[in-house]
């Protein structure tokens, strides 16, 4: 008996990529689909965000659109997203500006990045001027 297989049709669509493979065995036509398990798995921050709409609370949407404050937010950030030994956590973290003042939020991989990420604020707005509300993944 001869086996023959062919690989199929990579389908994208709505956001998934489906792999199809058809082969011929004997006189049965085989079809198998496989989705990536990555794919399957919406990311849910709803823990995290929660936490973040206590009253008094700063978020991202406050970020003052003052040249001065989003000047500073904007060396802040590229002196985090320039340290590639930082983790891709730690280049995402929330940095909001105020009035001068800094809030970091966000889950960032170990104390040392959070240490790091501060000093870096710290260095960019000065002493006084951040708080630093960054989380360590557990």
């Amino acid at each position: 008996m001869k086996t023959k297989f062919a690989i199929g049709t990579v389908i994208l669509g709505a956001g998934l990529a489906v792999l199809t493979s058809a082969g011929t065995y004997g006189n049965a036509q085989i079809v198998a689909a496989r989705t990536p398990a990555a794919a399957s798995q919406e990311p849910d921050n709803t823990s995290t965000n929660k936490q973040e709409t206590r009253p008094g609370s700063a978020t991202a949407d406050q970020q003052k659109e003052t040249p001065a404050d989003r000047d500073l937010a904007k060396k802040i950030r590229k002196s985090i997203v320039d340290d590639s030994s930082l983790s891709t956590s730690a280049h995402n973290v929330k940095i909001i500006v105020r009035d001068g003042r800094v809030v970091l939020k966000g889950p960032v991989q170990s104390e040392d990045e959070k240490m790091r990420i501060g000093a870096k604020a710290v260095e960019i707005a000065g002493v006084g001027k951040v708080k630093n509300y960054l989380t360590v993944k557990s």
